[in-house]
């Protein structure tokens, strides 16, 4: 998909104060957290890694107090390719929460490295 020069800007904007984690990072996680599908609600439908929970990208500010009540709680966060789930790691820092990553390369990496997937 072709995102447009502003998307692009706003995603660079916020990479530079977030923290992304690789695939690789995510599989040698030993400390308990939180995985959260930030993709739209088709999107997690057709697949969704491993023990992940949905909070899609756009009610993930409202629910997601009730979904992880603990601001220390580590939260990695995917999406599709890693744009939309560093907009919302930037959001939830915004918003208190301090162990914040955004899983690099986001679904269609880890689909890419022909690691499993679940259905719903």
């Amino acid at each position: 998909m072709q995102h447009s020069p502003a998307f692009l800007a706003l995603v660079n904007a916020a990479k530079a104060v977030i923290h992304e984690m690789t695939i690789s990072d995510l599989q040698q996680q030993g400390t308990p957290y939180v995985l959260l599908d930030t993709r739209e609600d088709h999107e997690w439908q057709q697949g969704h890694l491993p023990g992940a929970m949905h909070l899609g990208k756009g009610i993930i500010e409202r629910d997601i107090e009730q979904t992880v009540q603990d601001k220390q709680q580590r939260i990695i966060l995917y999406c599709g390719g890693g744009y939309r789930s560093a907009l919302a790691a930037q959001t939830l820092q915004q918003m208190g929460y301090q162990q914040v990553f955004s899983l690099a390369g986001g679904y269609r990496a880890w689909q890419e490295q022909g690691l499993p997937i679940e259905l719903p």
